[in-house]
């Protein structure tokens, strides 16, 4: 049994160290910090390469186990061609139908446009609900251009939803 909630995150960006790992630690610094709860080291899914489409990697099905045990788990993605990455999809095919039950996900988004801001509810959001988690807040989609702007953006976000307290 765990004794803090924890907080961590899945990065689907095919290049580790990104923007979007960017935007992915600072919601987890954010939600940490307002929920009391330790923030863990992000999965950058970059580091598993080929391995992602090998359904015997030991390394990947083992970040997929220690994930689907925080309390909190924010799923980030940059914006590709208006939806989330093939890389995301492919690491969250592992689950089965219920896989992220006892999980309160946070859909994370990043992209150059803004027309492409409902990505995040109308693509990452329904894939994390058919996977069993909670999904209790509206999704956070930042762009690229006010990535300097980032720790204000989170709080914002933060202040609207249901993790204010």
């Amino acid at each position: 049994m765990k004794d803090a909630r924890e907080v961590g995150a899945v990065i689907g960006n095919p290049r580790s160290g990104s923007r979007t790992t960017q935007v992915a630690r600072e919601v987890v610094r954010q939600l940490a910090d307002t929920l009391g709860a330790v923030a863990v080291e992000p999965v950058e899914l970059a580091n598993h390469g080929p391995a992602l489409l090998d359904p015997e990697a030991a390394a990947v099905d083992a970040d997929r186990d220690a994930l689907a045990e925080l309390d909190v788990l924010v799923v980030a993605s940059p914006t590709y061609k208006a939806s989330y990455t093939g890389m995301l999809k492919c690491f969250l095919d592992r689950y089965g139908t219920d896989g992220l039950a006892e999980v309160v996900a946070v859909p994370v988004m990043v992209g150059g446009a803004p027309h492409h801001a409902l990505a995040v509810e109308v693509h990452l959001r329904p894939l994390l609900v058919e996977l069993g988690a909670s999904v209790p807040s509206r999704g956070l989609y930042v762009l690229d251009s006010q990535l300097d702007q980032l720790s204000d953006q989170v709080a914002s976000w933060l202040r609207e939803g249901p993790w204010a307290t």
